[in-house]
Order: structure tokens, then C-alpha cells, then sequence
């Protein structure tokens, strides 16, 4: 048999890992001899992007783990799944909108513009779901999850109803009293007209003046733990 001059990785890998999935090599409990159980749920890549580095070096090192625990007859269980990413997911189907020229979010309208969601999705979830299985990651992709499933308009084939469980534990979380809600400073975006966590807002260093307002305290009351200026006035610095 005549040997190519050149290796032609991309060929090989595909071969191999069809021969995998085609033997159900990943499947859960595949060749599992004893009663010990190994499980990783994979940390779910949005579905705004594509992979990255990152990506591939983390999910090499839970490969390792699982396939290490697979060869030793543990029933093995890597989990797969994609995020729905949210706000980041919105900003980039509304940047897709405008760039094809089509009417904007509010213009569609809620269900139009959530289609819109979820035919994106569709496109972007698939390509992150083919790089992991390009990268040779051993998960049994028969469970393949998204965090989103279950949710209004999702498609009727997917899997699982991740959105009614969410709902069903924090209602259950609250009756117990372990998550309340109380007021508390956000970060407020105008445009998309909803709060966003502190890991989205991309702090700036501008140009300000710092102000000083005097606030005497009410009745004349005074107390040893404020600190005061001459007139007896607790000095506020701010700035604007």
C-alpha cells in the first residue's frame, strides 16, 4: 500500500472519530465493568462564537479524565451541551439584523424577532458542536443539552426542558428562604433596557470633577463615630 509523502491530518481524525461515534464508543456505560460511575458535565461554550484555545486546552484535560476512567471500566459519562449566552446573544443576532438590512428588534416584534433566536442558533450551536467532535472530545452526544430547551419557541426536538427545571428549582430555592429579593444597584443598560452582571460592563477612565455637599445633620444630633467638619456638617465627596 503506497504511503502519501505528507500526513493528511484533517482525513485522519475525521475517520477515526466517525469510527467512534459510529461504534458508540461514548456513549454512557459503554464497556463499563464495575459498579463505579465517573460523570463530567462539560462547562457549556455559548453559542456566540466559536471555540477557542481555551476551549481546547480545558477540554483536553476532562477528556483525559474521562477516557482515563473509561479504560478502567468505570460507567463513564461525559455530558455535552451548548449555553444560550443571553444578552451577548441578542446584541449579536441584532448586529446580524442589521447587517442584512432587516427591521430591527423592536420593529419585529417579541415572537419574530426570538425565531430570529433561535434560527441563529441553530446555525452557530451546530458549528461548536462539530469543532468539539473535531477535537476528538469523548462526550456521549446522544445527550447533547442546551440551556435554553424547553423555553417558549424552542425547537420541538431538543432535548430536555432545561427552562421549566430552572424555573421549578428557584421557586423551590425561594420557598426555602435561600434567595430573596431585596433592592440593590445594578448595572442598567439603555439600550437593551435591562440590568447586566458586573463580568459585561467595560469600565472607563474619564475626565471629572469631584464634589463636595455639606449635609448638617437633622435636630443638631450629633455623634462621635461621623466625622464632621468645624460647623458640625458631614461632608459628602462624589463624583459626576
Amino acid at each position: 500500500m503506497p504511503m502519501e509523502k505528507k500526513f493528511d491530518a484533517r482525513e485522519a481524525e475525521a475517520r477515526i472519530t466517525e469510527r467512534w461515534l459510529s461504534n458508540d464508543a461514548f456513549i454512557a456505560g459503554a464497556n463499563a465493568k464495575r459498579d463505579d460511575t465517573y460523570c463530567v458535565m462539560i462547562p457549556p461554550p455559548n453559542v456566540t462564537g466559536v471555540l477557542h484555545m481555551g476551549h481546547a486546552f480545558n477540554n483536553t484535560l476532562q477528556d483525559i479524565l474521562v477516557r482515563w476512567h473509561r479504560m478502567r471500566g468505570f460507567d463513564t459519562l461525559w455530558q455535552p451541551g451548548t449555553d444560550h449566552a443571553g444578552i451577548a446573544t441578542q446584541m449579536v443576532v441584532e448586529r446580524k439584523l442589521a447587517e442584512n438590512g432587516e427591521p430591527k428588534r423592536v420593529e419585529l416584534g417579541r415572537e419574530k424577532f426570538l425565531q430570529k433566536v433561535w434560527d441563529w442558533k441553530a446555525e452557530s450551536g451546530g458549528q461548536i458542536i462539530n469543532q468539539l467532535k473535531r477535537l476528538g472530545a469523548s462526550c456521549d452526544w446522544s445527550r447533547e443539552a442546551f440551556t435554553m430547551s424547553g423555553a417558549p419557541g424552542a425547537p420541538a426536538d431538543a432535548q430536555g426542558n432545561f427552562h421549566d427545571a430552572v424555573i421549578k428549582v428557584f421557586v423551590e430555592m425561594y420557598n426555602k428562604g435561600l434567595i430573596y429579593r431585596g433592592k440593590r444597584l445594578v448595572n442598567w443598560d439603555p439600550h437593551f433596557e435591562t440590568a447586566i452582571s458586573d463580568l459585561e460592563v467595560e469600565n472607563i477612565e474619564v475626565d471629572g470633577h469631584m464634589w463636595h455637599f455639606k449635609y448638617p445633620l437633622a435636630g443638631g444630633a450629633t455623634y462621635e463615630y461621623v466625622e464632621k467638619d468645624e460647623d458640625g456638617n458631614v461632608i459628602l465627596s462624589e463624583t459626576r
